[in-house]
């Protein structure tokens, strides 16, 4: 599952960005995030504590990940990594950001991937939750259709 918003954030949002990291840790998901700070970092480290592994796919070196990335995947990419980040996961959430996170956005709908609004983007083809838990419901229901599709 991704993750994705503001690399820089307040803490309120930072709060649940870490419950959002903590609930896909502890229901056996990977953390998918762009492996710096903000919203990814927050997710990271609710992950972590709760005993998950967490990829950073970050935009230039791994040394630059966050301190909770399990595994820093160093890409040189710049933004160009957004585009590793959603191919990699089967869900993606976005919380609120900028224009990194719309395009992250733009390019998981494109892939087809189901992506769970949990901010106000009001953009066609999400997937509106009005809660962390709705979001959750989504990412377990939509997550083993994913799986499905892998299998064949």
């Amino acid at each position: 599952m991704a993750v994705v918003g503001a690399g820089d954030y307040e803490e309120k949002r930072c709060s649940l960005a870490r419950e959002l990291g903590r609930r896909i840790a502890q229901t056996g998901h990977v953390l998918i995030t762009g492996g710096l700070g903000g919203v990814m970092e927050a997710a990271s480290q609710g992950a972590k504590e709760a005993g998950g592994v967490v990829v950073g796919i970050l935009p230039g070196e791994r040394e630059a990940a966050n301190p909770y990335v399990t595994v820093a995947i160093g890409t040189g990419m710049g933004h160009g990594r957004n585009a590793i980040v959603v191919r990699s996961a089967d869900v993606v959430i976005a919380l609120p950001g900028l224009y990194g996170t719309l395009s992250e956005i733009a390019l998981a709908l494109k892939m087809d991937k189901p992506v769970i609004d949990l901010g106000d983007w009001n953009v066609d083809g999400m997937i509106k939750a009005e809660s962390l838990g709705e979001a959750m419901e989504i990412v377990e229901a939509k997550g083993k259709t994913a799986a499905r599709r892998r299998r064949g």
